[in-house]
């Protein structure tokens, strides 16, 4: 029988601050759940990454992303270079630091694990991009996974 491996598995050990995250979110699940709820996550409890986390509605019928209204970071708007707040993922330019968003929220959204992304460092025209990692943490409310919390770190 073959061994399934689910896309964007993080590993054991992952950055500090993604760490600190995903622990955050581990840390509101209600009792016997494996999802913690959204109304339950509060940004502020982790002032020191707040310009680095995203918050993204999911939706799906039809299947779609959007980054919530006022819970897109700033240190992630500049890294992108545009806004990014109520944006539906498939009405913008898909860039770093958004590579493969879309297929990491969805596998997130199906597998109800989190997820996590690395891209490494490129350089184009003669500028050098920073890498960088992502992770995704689904979040339950109204019957289903309906939000996705996410946080970046630069290399």
């Amino acid at each position: 029988m073959p061994v399934y491996k689910r896309p964007y598995a993080p590993p054991r050990k992952i950055n500090q601050d993604l760490d600190r995250v995903r622990a955050y979110w581990e840390s509101l699940k209600r009792r016997e759940a494996k999802i913690p709820f959204w109304d339950d996550v509060r940004p502020s409890a982790l002032p020191e990454l707040r310009s680095r986390l995203i918050m993204m509605e999911a939706s799906d019928k039809p299947v779609r992303f959007r980054f919530a209204f006022g819970l897109v970071g700033d240190e992630v708007q500049r890294e992108y270079e545009g806004d990014l707040a109520t944006k539906f993922l498939d009405e913008i330019d898909i860039r770093p630091p958004l590579r493969f968003l879309l297929s990491q929220c969805s596998a997130t959204v199906e597998s109800g694990e989190p997820t996590l992304y690395r891209h490494p460092a490129e350089s184009r025209d003669g500028s050098n991009k920073r890498g960088y990692s992502r992770l995704l943490l689904p979040l339950w409310g109204e019957g289903h996974i309906g939000m996705l919390l996410g946080c970046f770190a630069w290399e």
